[in-house]
This record gives C-alpha cells, structure tokens and sequence, in this order.
C-alpha cells in the first residue's frame, strides 16, 4: 500500500484537479458566494432571537416581537433557498468535473501500450474509471464546499459571540481545544483507513471480475469452493477496512457530543447563576450562547464528517492522477498520411523482450513484398505474434526497424497505420451489440448495404441471415450467442470491411470447426486476395497455400521457403513441424 499523507489537505493535488473546474468558473463562484451567504443567514436567525427575547418578549411589546419573528421567518427562508442553490450547484459542479475527469481517463487508457495491460488488473481499471472518479464528485458535493460554508459559519458565530458577551464566550473556547484535537486524530487516522478502504474495493473488484470472467474455468476444474473461500478472506479484508473507519467514528463523536453538553451545562451554569445575582447576562444571551455553541460545535463535527468525504475523495484523486501521469502510451509522433500504400514491408535487424533481459526476438530480419502471402510458423514461443504486435505498434522495439513501403512505421501516423493494417486474431472479442456494429465498430462511414456486400463475397451473408434479427442480432457479452467458428466469420467480415493493404492473421483458423472450414478458407482466400498477408496459423491448408513459408525458433527465422521446397529438407526444422502437426491431416 502507497504511503499516506498525513497533510489535512493536499493543496498540490487539489490545484490538479481544480484545472477541471476552469471552464465552470461561474459556477464555481456563485457556489462559493451562495456559501457566504448561507453562513450570514444561518447565524442571523439566533441573533434575531436573542433580540426578540431581550428587548420585546420580556417587556411585551408584541407588534416589535411580531416584526422581529417576520424577520426571524424570512431569514429562515433566505437560508432555504441558498441552501438550496449550494446543495444544487455544488453537486452539479462536482458532476460535471468528473465527467471531464472521467473522459481524460477513458482516452488515456485507450492510449497505453499493451504493456501497461498487462501488468494492471482489468478490475482495478474499472475501479479507476467508475467508483474513484465517482468519489472525486463528492470532494465538491459534500467535502470541500461544505467545509468552506461551516468555516464561515464558524468565523461569524465567534464574532458574534465576542461581541456579545467575551465572557460566556471563554466558556465556550475553553472546550474548543479538546475539539480541536480530537478533530484532527480524527482526520489523520480516516485518511489512513479509508486509503485501505480503497486498497481493498479494489482487490475485491478485480478478484470478483476475472472469477466471473472465467467461470468457465472454475467450473470446469471445480475450483468453486476454493474461490469461494479465497473470495471470503477478500471479503473479509475488506469488511475490517471499513470496520475501522465504523471503529474511528463511535469514538470521535460520542466525545463531541459530550464536550457539547458540557458546555450547554457551563453556559447554563453560570450565566442562569449571574442572571439570579442580578448581573448584566440576559436571558436573551444565554439562549443565543446556547444556540451558537451548537452551531459552532456542529460545524466542528460535520467538518471531521466532511473531511472523511474530502480525504476518500482526494485518495481517489490521487490514483486516478497516478494513471493519468502514467508515461506508457505509445509515442504517436509520425506525421506520414498516406492514402494507400503498396503493402511492402521491410524487417530490418529487430530486436525485442517483453521482460528485460528476456529476448522474444533476436535481431531478425524479413523482407515481405507487396501482394505477397507469408506464413509464418513455429513453436510456441517462437516470436510469431511478436513481429504482428511489433507491426502494429502494440509494442515498441528495442532496435531495429519495420518499414512499410520504405518508411520506418515510427514515421506513421498512428491512426493512419493501424488503418492500412487490419489483424485478426484467435480470440475474437465481440462486444454485447448487434452484429452490425461489431462489423462496423460505429464507424458511420460503412453503411449496411455496403456490410451486406461484404458479407455476401467473403461467403458470411447467409450464415447471418440465418440468425434472429439477422445483422442486428445481438451478439451478448463477448460473443457468447455465437460459436468460436461464427465469431470467427464475424471478424474476417470485420476486417474486410475496413479494406487494409496489409492483412495478419495471428492463428485465425485454430479454433474453426469442420462444418466452418470450407466457409473460412473461402474468406481467407477473399480476404488475401491482392493484399499483402502475414499468417500465423497450424492448419496445412493455410499454411501449404502460402507463397512463402517462414520458420521461427527462439526468436530466429531460421528457414523460408515454399510448403514443397522445405518439405524436401527431411531434418529441417519445417519438415519436423509438419511431422509432429500435419503428418495426419494430409500424406506427404
């Protein structure tokens, strides 16, 4: 766990935030004014009072008690409607910063290269994105206005008081200290707590995520009772975080309940004892004194209350900004726009490692001519995938070079080489939409005609008419109405869609089945047709058709050739492959 701050108020990493709150400058104002004036009107009504007590109760003047009352009313309902407008604009201010917040967040995840995903837990980023940007709403809504509106209440009732009697004011400081110090171990010790609150909703969305996005998992290999039991001991963590906080809370505000009645009873004391002597403290006063220590030690309480809401909100401000600074995004500095490109490619002495000191790929180099189709094989492990990662700047390499029609990809726009290259991989990620728009990923520029025309020449139309609600059929979570061959199909149609010079698929056929092979091999060949295609795949048919064979091991190419050319070397690494994979699909 992080470090925490043991500062009341992290002054750096509000002004951050508040750089979201620049184009709401007017409502953050009238909210800051809107609280001023809800402190004036709030402390004005025991004033009144005390007035009307002194000066118009105790010697029967009932049309000045009448007129003192009306202004005690409308005081009352100046406070209403300012409360009203605070509560209103303050919470729509904290609104509409997180929903900028949250867009920022959104776009710089969509930006990080794949390394940082693989490191950070799917759930923890939902976290991130849904319930900390959430919190950060109430540090306006609920914490820091407020504060500000209690400070001043707070600021004017001390005034008052002074003004009216410095005595039975002193009676009232002379708790405030204990107050004061019991505020601020409140505070230190919340920060804290709710730091592991945080920790630990966290934990529990990630763990809970990714058992229920393998559930398939668990069931097959009846890990039920031991996920179970491990999700009670992240329960359980996560129920003694809050416990503490509950444990903090029955401490902090039984004291101040009862430092407030004792002064109640101090004020009582000796102001209803100077009142029987005969002295100068009117009953009028004992009641504002009354009234106006509850108003400050009100003030004292909500404030520790709100600083609990301000500290969660500045916990969650504080991860989100960490992501937000988070320097893992893939420099997109090119500025080379071409149209269309011939499909050319140029590997030039790579090197790469996903783990320092670990290296995928051992400074091959690969020349792919315009049109052509390479296959590339291996075992697991080789460095296949790596090159498609690579090419599509999933990933960057240490050294070396990839060059698309002559031009370094690094010298590419980012949006503009992704759309030249079009890659399908095994594991087909659909989301729950219709089929048209997992075809079209909302890109308003296909129209349905133009899918259905796709559709029919890669050989897929009949198979989605075939489906309820044919192209609007709703596909569910990641795909599950559809088997892994029709997922499959749904991809080639989405990557022919999008007409790509350059074409990858990263094991697009493994997990076809029989009755879809005749369907996908006919896709394949549309799909390849005149565009420059890498393959990575383990079906023969694939494979065998391919105008050149490359083999890795260990990060090398280490033969190319054609199926028939490599066959033909019996201790080659190719050979071998085809008799350990292939020796039973087709004789050779």
């Amino acid at each position: 766990m992080a470090k925490v701050s043991g500062k009341i108020f992290d002054v750096s990493l509000f002004s951050k935030l508040m750089v979201f709150a620049t184009p709401y400058k007017a409502t953050y104002y009238f909210v800051m004014v809107a609280a001023i004036l809800l402190s004036v009107f709030s402390t004005m009504t025991p004033y009144l009072l005390k007035v009307t007590v002194d000066d118009y109760i105790r010697p029967r003047d009932y049309q000045g008690m009448v007129l003192f009352v009306s202004f005690m009313f409308g005081a009352l309902i100046l406070e209403v409607i300012f409360q009203f407008l605070f509560v209103f604009y303050a919470n729509s201010l904290g609104q509409k910063i997180i929903k900028d917040l949250r867009v920022q967040l959104f776009e710089k995840i969509t930006l990080f290269k794949m390394s940082y995903f693989d490191k950070s837990a799917v759930g923890r980023l939902v976290t991130r994105a849904v319930s900390d940007i959430e919190t950060i709403a109430s540090i306006f809504s609920q914490g820091l206005f407020m504060i500000i509106a209690d400070l001043l209440k707070m600021v004017l009732v001390i005034t008052i008081m002074l003004y009216v009697d410095w005595r039975l004011a002193l009676i009232v400081f002379s708790v405030l200290p204990l107050i004061i110090y019991a505020t601020r171990l409140f505070q230190k010790s919340m920060k804290k707590a709710f730091e592991e609150v945080r920790l630990q909703v966290a934990n529990l969305n990630s763990f809970v995520q990714e058992r229920i996005s393998g559930m398939k998992i668990v069931q097959l290999f009846h890990r039920e009772t031991i996920e179970y039991n491990n999700f009670l001991l992240i329960n359980e963590k996560h129920k003694k975080a809050w416990l503490k906080t509950v444990w903090f809370n029955s401490i902090f505000f039984p004291i101040a309940e009862i430092s407030s009645s004792v002064t109640i009873g101090l004020l009582v004391w000796y102001g209803g004892f100077n009142v029987i002597s005969g002295g100068d403290v009117s009953l009028g006063t004992i009641f504002l004194f009354i009234q106006m220590s509850q108003m400050l030690f009100r003030p004292l309480r909500q404030i520790a209350d709100k600083f609990n809401t301000l500290q969660m909100g500045m916990v969650a401000a504080d991860r989100i900004f960490k992501i937000l600074e988070t320097q893992s995004s893939i420099e997109n500095k090119g500025t080379y726009t071409p149209e269309v490109i011939k499909g050319e490619i140029s590997i030039e002495k790579l090197y790469f490692s996903y783990i320092p000191d670990q290296q995928v790929l051992n400074g091959i180099s690969l020349e792919i001519n315009a049109g052509e189709t390479i296959a590339i094989v291996g075992a697991t492990g080789a460095g296949k995938s790596t090159i498609i990662n690579l090419l599509s700047r999933f990933y960057e390499f240490e050294s070396g070079d990839i060059k698309i029609d002559g031009v370094s990809i690094c010298e590419y726009d980012l949006k503009v080489l992704r759309k030249h290259v079009a890659v399908v991989l095994q594991d087909v990620f659909l989301f729950a939409d219709s089929l048209y728009n997992n075809i079209t990923l909302f890109n308003t520029d296909i129209s349905k005609k133009q899918v259905i025309k796709a559709a029919k020449q890669i050989g897929v139309h009949d198979f989605i008419k075939s489906l309820p609600q044919g192209y609007d059929y709703n596909v569910k979570e990641r795909g599950v109405m559809l088997s892994s061959g029709q997922r499959q199909l749904i991809a080639f149609l989405r990557a022919y869609i999008s007409k790509p010079n350059i074409l990858v698929l990263d094991e697009a056929t493994s997990s076809v089945d029989s009755y879809s092979e005749e369907i996908i091999q006919n896709a394949i060949d549309t799909l390849t047709r005149g565009k420059t295609s890498i393959v990575i795949a383990h079906r023969l048919a694939t494979v065998k058709n391919a105008d050149r064979i490359v083999v890795m091991d260990k990060g090398l190419i280490v033969e190319q050739g054609t199926h028939k050319g490599l066959l033909k070397a019996p201790n080659g690494f190719y050979a071998k492959l085809h008799e350990v994979q292939f020796l039973d699909t087709e004789p050779v």
